[in-house]
This record gives structure tokens, C-alpha cells and sequence, in this order.
């Protein structure tokens, strides 16, 4: 009897366990939005009304609205986050952001992140909101963050200028905008959003020597393995504003990675590829598959078990294009991993 009772409670403690697993995570995801409007670029803006019900469902269904700050922390620190976690993001600081998304934000009590352009802030542009703005956003709980002094194409080298004129230059631009918000709003973030999303490999070692954590506009969840110097975020404005589309995305999971391998995702070759190293999975290798933005499914080269080759199947257009991967999960039916590979195609130097 006695052994009975042992047994049944080890039994529990298995249950008990699990349970408090499943109630915690090694990943989140970071949404990003532009403008809450409908009168301004729809490629960029949500309207109220949709809006209001992204956060509608975030929290009718459990989801947990962290810090961003705090989300970062804990991943870099490998602690383990709530089960459902996610951070909200805003890019360039538009007026309408205090005047549409914060009063909703508010309502529901969810945190949230604006990255900046201090030298346009300086310049008064009447379409970002003012440090008098940001401040009154910022006491009542918002993170401001560095999205480079005035939105340039960080990775671009002016012409005749060498590396290490671009790398001075973009570092001022850099450490000035850190030291402006600061000075405006009182905190500084490590944290730099690229405009447009875009940045290069030398672009990245210039932000991890600044101590700095880059974040990107690709798609994908972040974790432990997660590259702090492109970390994804899922763009929720324009096209992506599908609440349904979006319900998915909320749940991913990011791919274990040990390492990836490409050239530079700032690059001539019209038919990039990267391979991708996995630490650890959780999918089976047969519904692993990619997509080229823009083309169709990409090739795979699976060059052993635990490593895979990707390549788009025809030449990419100049400008941005993407490799979207994913894989559903075993341990969770229903979820997803999610990688992006970004890219920009450029003329031949």
C-alpha cells in the first residue's frame, strides 16, 4: 500500500511538473507596427479598428505583453519566459502613435517599445511626435529606443568612402542617437532597430562592438539561439494585418540553432543561399520547407541530418526579397517554428 501511495505520488509530481513546464517557454515573439491610421500609407499602417482587435484577441487568448527590455533580459540571461509571451513594437515615432495606438495600449495594459529618429525629432518634422511627447509616453510606461538618427540606410557607403569612414560615421550616428534619447527621455536601451530592416554582416560586428542588440523587420520568434544582432520581429501592419494569418504567427516557436552560413544578406547574387545548422529539433525534416517571396517554394539540400542548404529556385529581383522557413512541432501540434532570411539585391559593384 504504502509503495502504491509512493508511486501515485511521483506520478503527480510528473504531472505537476509538466504542467509548470508547459507554463513557461525559451522563446517569445516581437510584433511591429508603424502607423495606426487610415489615412496614411496602407503598405505601413493598421487602421484603430483592426488594431484594437489584434489586441482584442492577444488578450482574450492568454497571451502575455512583456516589457521589451525584460523579454530581452531574460532570453540573453537564459531564464525561461511565460508560456505565450510577446512585445510590442513601434517604428519611427509617428504622431499618430500617441494619438491612436497609446490610448489603446493603455486600455488593455500592454507595454510597449517606440524606436526613434532623434535628428528628426531635432528637426521638429511634423510627422514623428515631439521629446515633449515621447516623454509623457515614456512616464507612463513606454520604452524608447534607437532606430538611428535620421533613418538612413545604415549599411551604405557613401560614395568614394572607404570602410572606415563608413564605420566612423555610422558609429556617431549610432552612439549620438543612444546619447540623445537618453538625454531626452533618461534611458538607453541597447537596443537598435535598422531602418527598413536592412543591415549586412558589417553592419552587425559594428552593433555587437557597441554592445548593442540589432533587430530587424524579418519575420520569425526569437529564443535562446536567436542571433542578437538580427533578431526578428513579425511585421503586423498592411498585408500582415490579418488577424487570421496573425493568430498563427503569435503561436511560432523559434528554430534551435547552432550556427547559419551565407555570404551577406546585402548582396549581387540574385540566387542566395544560406544553410542552416540545427542544435537541436523538434520537426521532422520532411516538413521542413521554405518559400521565396516572390517566386515559390526553394530548394532544399539537406547535407546531413541536422544541417540544410536553401536557394531560391530563380534569380531574385533588386531590392528586399525573403526566405520564409518553417516546420510544424512535434512536442506541440498546432505550433509552428518560423525563420526568415532577409535579403537585399544590389548592382554589381
Amino acid at each position: 500500500m504504502l509503495r502504491f501511495i509512493t508511486l501515485n505520488k511521483l506520478i503527480q509530481h510528473i504531472i505537476l511538473g509538466l504542467a509548470l513546464f508547459s507554463a513557461h517557454s525559451w522563446g517569445a515573439v516581437i510584433l511591429q507596427y508603424h502607423h495606426v491610421s487610415e489615412k496614411l500609407p496602407a503598405v505601413t499602417s493598421v487602421s484603430e479598428e483592426t488594431f484594437k482587435s489584434h489586441l482584442s484577441y492577444i488578450k482574450n487568448n492568454g497571451y502575455n505583453v512583456m516589457p521589451l527590455p525584460k523579454l530581452l533580459n531574460a532570453l540573453q540571461s537564459e531564464q525561461t519566459l511565460p508560456a505565450k509571451t510577446i512585445a510590442i513594437t513601434f517604428d519611427d515615432g509617428y504622431e499618430n502613435n500617441i494619438t491612436a495606438a497609446a490610448p489603446l495600449l493603455e486600455q488593455f495594459g500592454f507595454p510597449y517599445t517606440i524606436f526613434v529618429n532623434p535628428q528628426l525629432i531635432d528637426e521638429q518634422k511634423s510627422y514623428v511626435m515631439t521629446w515633449y511627447e515621447l516623454r509623457k509616453l515614456a512616464k507612463r510606461g513606454a520604452t524608447i529606443a534607437n532606430h538611428s538618427a535620421k533613418h538612413d540606410y545604415l549599411h551604405q557607403k557613401l560614395d568614394d568612402e572607404s570602410i572606415a569612414e563608413w564605420r566612423a560615421r555610422v558609429k556617431q550616428d549610432i552612439t549620438w542617437s543612444q546619447q540623445r534619447i537618453k538625454e531626452e527621455i533618461g534611458h538607453d536601451y541597447p537596443y537598435l532597430a535598422y531602418p527598413y530592416g536592412e543591415f549586412n554582416l558589417k553592419l552587425q560586428e559594428l552593433v555587437s562592438e557597441l554592445g548593442l542588440i540589432g533587430i530587424g523587420q524579418h519575420s520569425g520568434a526569437v529564443g535562446l539561439t536567436s542571433d542578437f544582432t538580427r533578431l526578428p520581429r513579425f511585421p503586423a501592419s498592411g498585408i500582415y494585418s490579418n488577424l487570421e494569418t496573425l493568430k498563427t504567427k503569435l503561436d511560432t516557436k523559434a528554430f534551435q540553432l547552432q550556427n547559419m552560413h551565407y555570404a551577406d544578406s546585402v548582396t549581387s547574387n540574385t540566387k542566395p543561399q544560406i544553410t542552416l545548422h540545427f542544435k537541436t529539433k523538434d520537426f521532422h525534416n520532411t516538413q521542413f520547407a521554405c518559400y521565396v517571396s516572390g517566386v515559390g517554394q526553394a530548394t532544399l539540400v539537406w547535407e546531413s541530418k541536422d544541417s540544410v542548404r536553401i536557394q531560391t529556385p530563380a534569380e531574385l529581383p533588386k531590392g528586399r526579397s525573403r526566405y520564409n522557413c518553417t516546420a510544424p512541432s512535434i512536442q506541440e501540434p498546432g505550433r509552428y517554428h518560423w525563420f526568415s532570411q532577409p535579403w537585399v539585391i544590389v548592382e554589381q559593384q
